[in-house]
């Protein structure tokens, strides 16, 4: 395994983590859990764990993650161990305690290394976090208190929400999403480097192409590398990045991901291996969607909230990018149609009711305002499916 340094935190944190969302019995945390989903769940630590991977995360909104994890990790050498889990802010202070201690004692730890404010992905709920008295206040007491060594943050948020949030000054690390599909939260990335700041990014191969059931046409385009392997490279090859997640819900799911390790090796050129195929990539998004739509068809977009119908309209056009380029057609009906169930997380509607809708003065500053309407009625016409809503709760 790689290890590098999680920023001020001075952990040596593994470029892979073991994610805890996707191995647990259930996402209702009251539920019990059967005898081979826990042998299932201790059998994918113990792998992770020979693999070099001594970082494992979780949160209070991944069901029963954090009651099974109590059963194995108590057993393991703490020392060699970076266990985070993530708590969401609350209006309350209260709350955010209460649920802090629930899942220390589902835990059965005494501290855990990592601990984040899981989604602020809004004003309001930044304003819960970092306002006098709020639930940053009260984290930073935990810490004092020794149950928490690190304090971070998780988002889905805006771009600014997250460079917001990172100005506060006492967040030492970020979890976020950024990935070869989605690279726009790389000024984020940047402020956290300037400020010394643990970057972990969040989801690379789900909510980042959904890289685990690829289509035919993105696995020619990253050849020789699988595209789980390219993406890994390809975010590892920026030093700013310090560890990728790995939703693993068995211990085979971290195979694939550990064969872009040897190309991560010190003396390694990674950017000679990854950038060829980035380029063939950019090249046949050009290609399909136009080189003049490429580079500026998300300028001048107003934030969902800001539109009428509340159409996501950047998060669309995105996937539509990839979907018509690539055939990434189940990832975009995954993330196209949780839009509109999935509250905070992922805002913002679909483009299926669009007749009335008057998209001409929230899109004057966009060099696209005439063709836009029609592009994302294209998107619902490729993308639509049934809805889907999203796991976990907070």
């Amino acid at each position: 395994m790689i290890y590098r340094r999680f920023g001020k935190t001075e952990l040596q944190i593994p470029v892979f983590s073991c994610g805890g969302m996707r191995y647990q019995q259930s996402w209702n945390d009251a539920d019990p859990f059967s005898s081979a989903n826990q042998k299932n769940l201790e059998a994918t630590i113990h792998r992770s764990l020979e693999l070099g991977i001594n970082h494992i995360e979780t949160a209070r909104g991944y069901g029963t993650s954090e009651e099974q994890l109590g059963h194995v990790l108590p057993n393991l050498p703490r020392e060699k161990m970076i266990v985070q889990t993530k708590v969401g802010p609350e209006p309350k202070v209260s709350d955010f305690l209460k649920n802090f201690d629930k899942s220390m004692k589902l835990l059965k730890l005494d501290y855990v290394d990592l601990f984040a404010l899981h989604g602020i992905n809004n004003a309001e709920r930044l304003d819960w976090s970092i306002r006098p008295g709020g639930c940053m206040d009260a984290a930073m007491k935990l810490k004092e208190q020794g149950r928490v060594r690190h304090i971070g943050f998780s988002t889905h948020s805006s771009l600014q929400v997250m460079l917001d949030t990172l100005k506060d000054g006492r967040f030492e690390y970020i979890n976020l999403h950024w990935y070869f599909v989605n690279q726009f939260n790389w000024p984020a990335v940047e402020l956290a480097t300037k400020m010394d700041v643990g970057v972990f990014i969040i989801s690379p191969s789900d909510k980042g192409g959904k890289l685990y059931a690829p289509s035919e046409k993105l696995v020619k385009f990253t050849a020789p590398l699988s595209p789980m392997v390219f993406n890994d490279a390809w975010c590892l090859s920026h030093p700013q990045i310090h560890t990728l997640s790995v939703g693993a819900a068995r211990p085979t799911d971290f195979d694939e991901h550990v064969k872009a390790l040897p190309y991560l090796q010190p003396g390694v050129n990674t950017s000679a291996v990854v950038g060829p195929i980035a380029e063939r990539l950019n090249k046949e998004l050009e290609a399909t969607m136009g080189v003049e739509w490429m580079k500026s068809w998300h300028k001048g977009l107003p934030e969902w909230d800001r539109v009428p119908g509340e159409v996501n309209i950047f998060e669309i056009l995105r996937l539509r990018n990839f979907v018509k380029s690539f055939d990434m057609i189940e990832y975009g009906k995954m993330r196209y149609n949780l839009l509109g169930n999935a509250d905070h997380w992922f805002p913002g509607n679909r483009a299926d009711k669009l007749d009335g809708l008057d998209f001409s003065s929230c899109l004057n500053d966009s060099p696209f305002k005439s063709s836009i309407p029609a592009s994302l009625a294209e998107a619902h016409s490729i993308m639509t499916a049934q809805e889907v809503k999203r796991l976990g709760k907070h």
